[in-house]
C-alpha cells in the first residue's frame, strides 16, 4: 500500500488546511515560537508536509518540555554544558524544530552503548556449523596428460 500524501493526511486529521494552521498557531505562542515567517503570507502559504512536521514537533516539545527554555536546558544538561552561557545564547536563536533535533541527537550520542543497540545486535553470533558428512567432496584437480 502506498504512503498517503500530505494533503490526504491533513484532510484525515484536521479536515482542512485552515484548521491545521489554527492548531499550529495555538502551539506557536511566545513560549515555543521564534517567528521567521513572512508577515504578509503567514503559515497559510506553507506546504502541508511542513505544517504536519511542525505540528508533530511542537506537540512533542510541548508535552515533554513545555517551553523552549526548558528544551534548551535539557540539551545543555545532556551535553554536560549547563553552565556554558555562550552556547545557551546560541541555542536561544535556534527555532524549535532545530532544537528538538539537537536534543534527540545529543541523547543518542550520550546514551550508554548497550542502550543504543537493538536487541538483535546484542545477541552473540551463532557458532559456525561444522562441515556435514553429506557435503560433496572437493574435486581433485586432474593433471592432463600430454600425449607425445
Amino acid at each position: 500500500m502506498a504512503a498517503k500524501t500530505p494533503l490526504a493526511l491533513v484532510k484525515e486529521k484536521f479536515g482542512e488546511k485552515e484548521k491545521l494552521v489554527e492548531a499550529l498557531e495555538k502551539l506557536t505562542g511566545e513560549s515555543l515560537w521564534v517567528s521567521r515567517t513572512n508577515k504578509e503570507k503567514g503559515l497559510a502559504h506553507v506546504s502541508n508536509a511542513k505544517l504536519l512536521r511542525l505540528h508533530a514537533t511542537f506537540t512533542a516539545v510541548k508535552e515533554k518540555f513545555g517551553t523552549r527554555e526548558k528544551l534548551i536546558d535539557a540539551i545543555l544538561e545532556v551535553e554536560k554544558r549547563a553552565k556554558d552561557a555562550g552556547l545557551r545564547q546560541k541555542h536561544l536563536e535556534w527555532p524549535v524544530p532545530r532544537l528538538f533535533d539537537a536534543y534527540k541527537s545529543a541523547t543518542k550520542r550520550h546514551a550508554p552503548p548497550a542502550a543504543t543497540r537493538p536487541a538483535a545486535a546484542v545477541k552473540a553470533p551463532a557458532p559456525k556449523a561444522a562441515p556435514s558428512a553429506k557435503a560433496k567432496p572437493a574435486k581433485v584437480a586432474k593433471k592432463a596428460s600430454k600425449k607425445s
